[in-house]
């Protein structure tokens, strides 16, 4: 992953860390919506593209901070990754149900495996993201708001990474056509 790249997937959650640690959760999760929307915007426009994770991210942050905001209530807020990551299990397996990997989609020019190592790295993936939605839900109802904020900022980004490096051997395994 580029620096550039890093910055703008990473910059919105440092920024709301930090800004959450400075001036609280309300005035971090304005920094959140804004810094992620400017960070996709800044991804569009130097990629030409439009980057369809990133934006269903921003898009997800926009309307549960929003919700946090209209309401304030931190409750809209703490749940979004717990929706999010189970949003994206559930794609990954509505797709593997209409027989199409959706990881095969986004990473196909990336990665060569064949029609089983794709199935192998999406359940992969799709039990990933239920571990982390319910570390999201065990952390937000059990840790204090600042709590649960280094824990999205360091934990869920931890999870990924590690998770991340354990997918490297299935994707190294099942190699050519399909």
């Amino acid at each position: 992953m580029s620096g550039t790249r890093a910055l703008t997937e990473y910059g919105p959650l440092v920024l709301f860390f930090v800004s959450n640690m400075a001036f609280g959760i309300m005035p971090a999760t304005v920094v959140l919506v804004v810094a992620t929307v400017l960070a996709v915007a800044w991804a569009m426009l130097r990629e030409r593209r439009v980057p369809w994770l990133p934006v269903f991210g921003a898009v997800l942050v926009s309307i549960f901070g929003g919700l946090t905001l209209f309401f304030d209530d931190t409750f809209f807020l703490k749940i979004k990754p717990t929706v999010a990551s189970l949003l994206s299990a559930a794609a990954l397996g509505i797709g593997l149900l209409f027989g199409r990997s959706l990881l095969k989609m986004a990473l196909g020019s990336m990665l060569d495996l064949d029609d089983r190592g794709w199935r192998n790295l999406t359940l992969y993936w799709m039990g990933i993201f239920v571990v982390m939605a319910v570390a999201n839900e065990i952390a937000w109802r059990s840790l204090s708001t600042d709590g649960w904020v280094t824990f999205k900022a360091f934990g869920l980004t931890g999870i990924a990474i590690v998770a991340s490096l354990g997918a490297a051997p299935l994707m190294r395994r099942v190699r050519g056509g399909s």
